[in-house]
């Protein structure tokens, strides 16, 4: 009689997951009842965050009439990340991560109910505090959440994951832009405010039914101040990345893309400014709309075509910089809606690929117990650069400084970050053909 080998069943029935398969995403989510719910708790805050910006451009632009006012919403909501992104960190790795996640939705309820208040132009300064505010406790809920991502996907799930997450931030990005113009034009930016702060209670309470394992880290028995503080946590995070040139590598990815981060407040001026006049949020939103279908698919197809392993992730993102230098500057010509739409799409194909793959990688190498504080190191350099790059965007305008010449200016700083991967790609050639 034939014998049977008892554990061969498992390896029949063990489900091959790929990007470009539909059926990797029905598998990942019929069989991980955690992630799903994960997943829809950030989908659900996602569409009200674009809510939240298309009513606050729209405001803003009511209210001031200028692009600078938009550079500044950006810088405040850029800002608290740099400098508490450290803390934040530490908080992530030493305190449950669920926990942070769900504080952070319910205080942001309140904090975006406060734009309310806000109804003539003496009161724009309270944009500017609600937003930073709002944007600090978002420093906190952030590194908790990309960091809680691993502890919830297997190995196997775990570029599908990043995919869904990166197709579906891109796919509310496009569907709440464009449904948050639609919304605010009809009927007024307090309605988008609104359903803003009631998607942050949903998720939380939707991440409130989710299991998620939590490690406090061991205690010392005469613990110093540094420990108590933090301080001790920051240094072996600092210590870390020094020690570990892929990782600190991997950190100036979307840093890179922040040096021309000032197209994010072209978009809105290109759509209520120079395709359109009069500010009610509808050319803004269509433009942040294809702006998250070009996110969307730009990884699903570079891994597709690319390859998924690290090396293929590594040349994507080079290759990225440059289709994002030249969508824009086609951008910067688009004599009319129309012919902007595509360049937008392209160029954000670009910009989704090095954010969604560095995210990965960095997943993949950072051990659990440095995750948080590398996150959150991550996202205090690109807003730091991203700030300064709106704020410079903004100047610029303020000045008079045509929109489409400021376009093609941050369009050819794309080519900096570019040159930069192709030479980092050419001289750890084999190291990388090694993973």
């Amino acid at each position: 009689m034939k014998a049977v080998n008892i554990s061969e069943p498992e390896e029949q029935v063990k489900p091959f997951l790929a990007v470009g398969r539909f059926q990797s995403y029905k598998i990942l989510f019929t069989t991980n009842q955690r992630y799903r719910r994960f997943w829809l708790a950030g989908v659900i805050s996602q569409l009200g965050n674009w809510f939240n910006y298309i009513g606050i451009f729209v405001l803003l632009t009511k209210l001031t009439g200028t692009g600078g006012a938009v550079s500044w919403f950006l810088i405040a909501k850029f800002i608290p990340t740099t400098f508490l992104g450290p803390a934040a960190g530490v908080v992530a790795d030493r305190y449950s991560r669920k926990t942070i996640m769900i504080i952070s939705d319910l205080l942001r309820v309140f904090i975006v109910l406060g734009f309310l208040f806000i109804r003539r132009p003496e009161h724009v300064w309270l944009v500017y505090i609600l937003a930073l505010v709002q944007e600090s406790i978002w420093t906190f809920y952030d590194p908790a959440r990309k960091a809680s991502v691993p502890n919830l996907c297997s190995p196997e799930e775990l570029i599908l994951a990043n995919a869904l997450s990166g197709a579906t931030w891109s796919i509310m990005l496009a569907f709440g832009a464009a449904l948050g113009g639609f919304v605010t034009y009809l009927f007024g930016w307090e309605t988008a405010i609104i359903i803003d702060a009631s998607t942050f209670l949903v998720s939380a309470m939707l991440l409130s039914r989710i299991e998620l394992a939590y490690s406090p880290p061991a205690k010392k028995e005469k613990p110093t101040w540094h420990d108590l503080t933090g301080i001790t946590d920051l240094r072996e995070g600092f210590k870390y990345v020094s020690r570990h040139k892929e990782v600190a590598t991997l950190l100036l990815v979307k840093s890179g893309w922040a040096l021309s981060g000032g197209i994010l407040v072209l978009l809105t001026v290109f759509g209520e400014q120079v395709f359109s006049t009069g500010g009610e949020g509808g050319k803004s939103g269509i433009l942040y709309s294809v702006r998250g279908i070009g996110a969307a698919i730009g990884p699903i197809l570079a891994w597709h075509f690319l390859g998924e392993t690290r090396k293929d992730m590594y040349r994507s993102i080079s290759f990225s910089f440059f289709i994002s230098s030249g969508a824009y500057l086609l951008f910067s010509q688009a004599p009319t809606l129309f012919w902007a739409l595509p360049c937008v799409l392209a160029g954000h194909l670009g910009g989704s690929v090095q954010w969604v793959f560095s995210t990965t990688l960095l997943q993949q190498v950072v051990p659990d117990q440095f995750r948080g504080r590398v996150f959150a190191a991550e996202m205090a350099l690109l807003t730091l650069v991203l700030s300064l790059s709106t704020y410079f965007t903004g100047l610029g305008l303020d000045h008079g400084v045509d929109p489409r010449l400021l376009t093609i200016r941050l369009a050819l700083i794309f080519l900096l970050p570019g040159t930069f991967w192709v030479i980092y790609l050419r001289l750890n050639r084999k190291s990388l053909g090694k993973s």
